[in-house]
């Protein structure tokens, strides 16, 4: 009778520290943690413009493949090019200005007499100082006009576009997300507090993916240094580098890992 009632008092201070039955990491006797984890890809890119503008083009496809430096997606703002324009034309104009200034010559009369000297050094200084002036001012207008031109960072596959030509974006908008869907990393979601202790970075980590009947072989290769909460619980998000991409792993799976000797 006294064990049953000791068995009772026990799930009850279960169900209280724990009402909605979620299952933690947890220690094995070994001083090993386990916990559930996620499949995400090594590296996410959200891009957008910090251009507000109607869309001209789209250049890529979801699920395309893409490398780094290849356009994605474009503007429509005729303006920018049209400032371009307007730069060139005076840089232009201040490079032949600058080089008359370099051959004119004035009419000047000493002694009696009527000489044809160069222009003075100041005013061949200051047309030079035009040109200059001319060539920031292209390379600002082209800097900016190429603000309307979205390309990849990095080699990726395009996981989703959420902008269509025609459509007007704001600024910061996400409107294309780039990530290495060829390789994958784990991260923890549910690491309490009470087992981060636990962890160090270089740990080796052994992975099950149920949907794919595998285990892998991995390293602890990050460890956040801010909490999350989950279920009123503080939890810390561990992330293991794979020592191996199985075939058909895909983002979003779920796996149980297996950190520490």
């Amino acid at each position: 009778m006294k064990q049953h009632r000791l068995f009772l008092l026990l799930a009850l201070v279960s169900s209280l520290v724990n009402p909605a039955g979620i299952a933690f990491a947890s220690s094995s006797a070994q001083g090993s943690v386990t916990a559930s984890a996620v499949i995400l890809p090594v590296q996410v890119t959200e891009l957008g413009f910090i251009l507000p503008a109607l869309v001209k083009e789209i250049s890529v496809k979801a699920g395309e493949q893409v490398q780094a430096g290849q356009t994605l997606a474009v503007l429509d703002t005729p303006e920018l090019q049209y400032a371009v324009a307007a730069a060139e034309a005076a840089l232009r104009s201040a490079e032949a200005n600058a080089k008359v200034q370099s051959y004119r010559r004035v009419k000047d009369r000493r002694n009696g007499r009527v000489f044809f000297d160069v222009v003075p050094p100041e005013v061949r200084q200051v047309a030079d100082a035009k040109v200059q002036q001319a060539q920031a001012a292209l390379e600002v207008t082209q800097a900016t006009l190429a603000q309307n031109t979205l390309v990849a960072p990095h080699d990726g596959t395009v996981a989703s576009i959420n902008i269509v030509p025609g459509e007007f974006i704001e600024l910061g908008q996400v409107v294309l997300t780039l990530a290495t869907l060829d390789q994958f990393q784990i991260e923890t979601t549910d690491l309490s507090e009470r087992d981060i202790t636990n962890i160090k970075l270089g740990d080796p980590a052994n992975v099950t993916v149920e949907a794919l009947g595998a285990n892998i072989s991995g390293t602890v290769i990050g460890i956040s240094p801010i909490a999350d909460k989950v279920g009123g619980d503080v939890v810390y998000k561990v992330t293991i580098a794979l020592n191996e991409q199985p075939k058909g792993l895909r983002w979003g799976m779920t796996a149980e890992v297996n950190i520490g000797e």
